[in-house]
């Protein structure tokens, strides 16, 4: 087996449940980092995770961000 270096949107999209304008806005804003392949925007997996593990904790009682 082996790591992952990088997914294509649509993978990234399935797999984080980011909705695909939240992504786009990410890679805008230098939030995750994309690298272009020929046609295909590649998102890289480390950056990915990143910016997951940086969210801020939702309070599943009141559904809101802390």
């Amino acid at each position: 087996m082996f790591d992952v270096l990088a997914y294509t949107i649509t993978d990234c999209i399935r797999i984080s449940g980011l909705g695909r304008t939240t992504l786009y806005e990410a890679i805008g804003a230098g939030k995750i980092e994309a690298r272009k392949a020929g046609g295909r925007t590649l998102i890289m997996a480390d950056s990915l995770r990143a910016f997951i593990a940086g969210l801020p904790a939702a309070d599943i009682r009141t559904g809101r961000a802390n």
